[in-house]
């Protein structure tokens, strides 16, 4: 049996969501609970928020963190990758350390660059960072392991230079890990972050998610998030989505001529 290509029908993406929205209106006004507030009542509070300015305020200090933080993950996470991938004996050097930084869970390493630096802005930075570098070293490692040595050979009988065999030669064939570190990498810091600003920080969406927790304001904490959402998936729908469709255009005339 084969299975058709292309894209599903445009009404399958506007099935599931509508249908959990009216499932949740249905059985907050049954159950008329503040615990549970309906999607009008959220709605509600997320434009007194935006008009006020916190809402702005926090998601503008989170995502300053996260922006910081992603780059300087990638950078480190993509050189120490590199490197690994491609000298055995230096993979072999730091491949124990990758995995203990891969099973060290992130609260800990949160809880302790507090302890040693203080609740300050770099200790919050440099928790994520921490935990995120791993992940990406690991994925590009993979991604310098497999580059191909007949370009390799192709680039060193016409005697390209450093800086073009990495921008002609490997750049390419490391776009689409870069691409899978980047989408993970974006996922799992915004997670880190918000732990971070419930545990040490006065503002940012964590911290208000956390000042709405000590007065049970379920309103709050799902506007805050919904919010937190629509941001991230902006994200992923303006930029990472069309730099995932350009990593992946090499495959489509090998595919069309399969």
């Amino acid at each position: 049996m084969s299975i058709r290509s292309g894209r599903p029908p445009a009404w399958s993406y506007w099935v599931v969501l509508p249908s959990f929205v009216l499932v949740w209106a249905l059985i907050a006004w049954l159950i008329q609970s503040p615990l549970l507030p309906t999607p009008l009542n959220v709605l509600d509070t997320l434009l007194r928020e935006s008009a006020s300015g916190d809402l702005w305020h926090h998601l503008g200090a989170t995502l300053g963190r996260v922006v910081v933080a992603f780059i300087l993950s990638m950078l480190l996470g993509t050189t120490i990758g590199i490197v690994m991938g491609r000298s055995q004996t230096t993979n072999a050097l730091f491949d124990p350390l990758l995995v203990l930084l891969l099973n060290l869970p992130a609260l800990v390493t949160i809880i302790l660059m507090y302890v040693w630096f203080g609740l300050v802005e770099v200790a919050a930075v440099m928790a994520v960072v921490i935990n995120k570098v791993p992940n990406v070293a690991v994925t590009v490692r993979e991604g310098a392991r497999s580059l191909d040595y007949r370009l390799e050979e192709m680039a060193t009988v016409y005697e390209l230079t450093r800086s073009q065999r990495f921008r002609e030669v490997w750049v390419p064939q490391l776009f689409p890990y870069l691409m899978a570190a980047t989408r993970g990498g974006l996922a799992l810091i915004w997670k880190i972050v918000l732990v971070v600003e419930l545990l040490g920080r006065s503002s940012g969406v964590g911290f208000r998610l956390h000042m709405a927790f000590q007065v049970f304001d379920v309103a709050a904490i799902l506007a805050y998030s919904l919010a937190f959402i629509a941001v991230v998936q902006l994200i992923e729908l303006a930029i990472l989505q069309p730099l995932e469709r350009r990593s992946s255009r090499w495959r489509q005339p090998e595919t069309a001529h399969a």
